[in-house]
């Protein structure tokens, strides 16, 4: 029992300090550039500038806290919202339609292969899947390959999303689902406004459904491997 004790204040301690890590610099932010704004007498203009701005930062934090209180309440071992069996190929290929836009600028090829039943809340899995695909579009290369692989057996469904292009460190996969971890520089993409907490969801969102997600990325591809328990317990 203090085990456990122990190990849920620590989970606590790592949650807040991760919080107000995040939260400090763009609050930072819309301080210092909002004191900058009314230091001296402006147009009209620069100050819908500056009210737009500040506008998008506060939409940012919006977006933060609730993907916190999403892992705050998954992490706490609450049952999924709704339970249901769906078919894995069915929900992908819809959020593939859904990619299709932002694939065809990059001419990036898309596809899902094989099916299989999921056992748990659909929406849920949605936001799994497409944290995952949003991430392989945005490191795959033009020209690449994004492609969802679906198989099954006797208790467990197998999604699988995998990208082609450049490899990530060895060194970097443990940590990739960690809160606010983004991976290393030469991967980053400045113009994206993620906050390092996708892939944190998505395990939490697996791990939700009894599940558990892994990563592997060699030979010039990345594969996210989500195991869907079929029946899991807790999910009659």
């Amino acid at each position: 029992m203090l085990d456990r004790l122990q190990a849920d204040f620590q989970r606590l301690t790592d949650f807040s300090s991760d919080l107000a890590h995040e939260l400090r610099t763009p609050i930072s932010n819309l301080l210092t550039q909002t004191q900058v704004v009314l230091a001296a007498k402006r147009d009209a203009a620069t100050y819908r500038d500056c009210l737009a701005s500040n506008a998008e930062e506060f939409q940012r934090l919006a977006r933060m806290v609730s993907d916190m209180l999403f892992l705050a309440k998954t992490e706490g071992g609450v049952s999924l919202p709704h339970k249901e069996q769906f078919s894995a190929h069915h929900e992908t290929s819809a959020l593939l339609e859904f990619y299709e836009a932002v694939a065809e600028e990059k001419q990036i090829r898309l596809g899902v292969i094989g099916d299989g039943i999921i056992d748990g809340d659909r929406l849920m899995f949605h936001r799994a899947v497409s944290n995952l695909l949003s991430n392989a579009l945005r490191y795959t290369p033009e020209t690449g390959d994004v492609t969802i692989h679906i198989s099954t057996s006797a208790s467990m469904t197998v999604v699988e999303v995998e990208n082609t292009g450049q490899e990530i460190d060895p060194r970097v996969l443990p940590r990739l689902f960690d809160r606010f971890y983004r991976a290393d520089p030469s991967r980053a993409h400045p113009e994206s406004d993620g906050s390092g907490l996708g892939l944190a969801i998505t395990r939490a969102i697996v791990e939700a459904h009894g599940g558990r997600i892994t990563a592997i990325s060699s030979n010039g591809r990345t594969r996210f491997t989500m195991n869907f328990p079929i029946n899991p317990p807790g999910l009659e």
